[in-house]
């Protein structure tokens, strides 16, 4: 081939890459394909494809910015619904069996209960040193209480790890724009008697993981 054909090749490859899609048209086409990729059946709506702030702020090649980190924690927060009467502590026992279920919120569920649930925290987190199989995605939950200095939840010493613990139960982006935590009482994964079961997994010093 001769050399002016090959820039005239060169040429014609490089108008065409200058011509490309854009970053946003290609979000809208992804968009577009899910959307159509996807359809409602049983209790899995069409709203688990639309993306909020948070989601959509953290799934660019880049990391947000820091004031747009800043505006997804502080909605998170501001939708942290606090528990009823203060109570944040409930059955450390019921919240071991919520730590070590894995099902719900599939499709095949008969309805959106958070009863059926489980909080599925083995996935991501080491809960007991004796167990053998655990995810690494998070930290590992091994004395959560007793390396934060809870002797007692109901003590207001203790109040700031009491609270923060919830807010982030309840919504992860709260105080982590891009934190890969389910949002379980912010999208009803949980409901509020569960949250406190798990809370007291976490921080009751009888509870196993604080042993």
């Amino acid at each position: 081939m001769q050399k002016h054909t090959l820039f005239a090749v060169a040429a014609v490859l490089v108008a065409g890459c200058a011509t490309g899609p854009t970053p946003q048209q290609l979000d809208a086409q992804a968009a577009a394909m899910i959307k159509a990729g996807f359809r409602e059946q049983g209790i899995a709506k069409l709203d688990r494809v639309q993306q909020d702030l948070g989601q959509s702020a953290c799934s660019s090649e880049q990391a947000p910015s820091e004031a747009l980190a800043k505006q997804v924690e502080t909605e998170s927060l501001a939708t942290v619904k606090w528990p009823t009467g203060g109570q944040y502590i409930g059955d450390w026992k019921v919240g071991e069996r919520l730590a070590q279920n894995g099902r719900g919120m599939t499709w095949t569920d008969e309805s959106a209960d958070p009863k059926a649930n489980g909080a599925q925290c083995y996935n991501c987190h080491q809960i007991d040193k004796k167990e053998i199989s655990y995810g690494t995605i998070g930290p590992s939950l091994w004395n959560y209480g007793k390396l934060r200095g809870v002797k007692d939840p109901a003590d207001p010493a203790a109040a700031a790890v009491v609270q923060y613990t919830w807010g982030k139960l309840w919504n992860s982006k709260a105080y982590a724009a891009c934190s890969n935590m389910p949002r379980f009482g912010h999208k009803g994964l949980l409901n509020e008697q569960q949250i406190r079961d798990v809370m007291a997994l976490l921080l009751d010093p009888k509870s196993p993981v604080n042993q």
